[in-house]
């Protein structure tokens, strides 16, 4: 079976003495080079053409994410697997945008990081388990979002003037009045708005019409 293939990209000695240390005690993975910095990483990937990379996000010259980006543009089948002790949700989607297959946080390195080579290797990716939490809770948000979006684009432009005017507060006779219709056929139109935005009450639909800056141009 064919060993591993590694490059550790790291600005400070003694991170990369205890990765090398880490590394060696494996006998399915070799470390083939180390680099100091970014810039030296981009080049010593192109030279080696490791099958992971093991990047720092923080190093002088050139960052971590930077180097990733290019290291993946030049090949896409590296595999690059960031280092941080950043546990945040921005750097998370920052190495997810930047290209990387997984994030391993440095006080974990001693129990996380030879599963996360392995499993990025084989083509996986690798997210410590509170970034996997990040990951859905963005994923729901945003899903929520796109279906609240969808959910106004299916109302006419009638069906939207009549939930702004419900929302500003005025009744249904004096919608009616206003757009030349029926006080019934507010009622319908209103009952048709609720059913399709999932709402239930009219406190709800004046705080989605809120949300959606409806009622941003209104007077008074």
């Amino acid at each position: 079976m064919d060993k591993i293939r590694i490059l550790i990209v790291d600005d400070h000695s003694l991170v990369r003495r205890g990765l090398r240390a880490l590394l060696e005690a494996e006998p399915d993975l070799q470390l083939i080079g180390e680099a100091v910095n970014g810039a030296d990483g981009v080049a010593q990937a192109a030279a080696l053409r490791p099958d992971v990379v093991v990047m720092d996000i923080s190093m002088p010259e050139m960052d971590g994410l930077e180097a990733t980006r290019r290291i993946r543009a030049a090949d896409p089948s590296q595999r690059v697997l960031i280092l941080t002790v950043h546990a945040m949700e921005r750097y998370l989607f920052a190495v997810l945008k930047a290209g990387a297959s997984g994030y391993v946080l440095k006080s974990t390195i001693d129990t996380e990081l030879i599963e996360a080579i392995r499993t990025v290797a084989r083509g996986g990716a690798f997210l410590y388990p509170n970034a996997a939490q990040m990951l859905l809770t963005d994923y729901l948000s945003r899903a929520r979002s796109s279906d609240e979006a969808d959910a106004y684009e299916r109302l006419s432009e009638r069906e939207r003037e009549v939930l702004r005017l419900i929302a500003l507060g005025h009744s249904a006779a004096e919608i009616a009045d206003q757009l030349a219709l029926s006080p019934k056929s507010i009622e319908t139109y209103r009952a048709r708005i609720m059913e399709k935005l999932g709402l239930d009450s009219r406190p709800a639909l004046v705080k989605y019409a809120l949300a959606r800056g409806l009622l941003s141009d209104a007077e008074g």
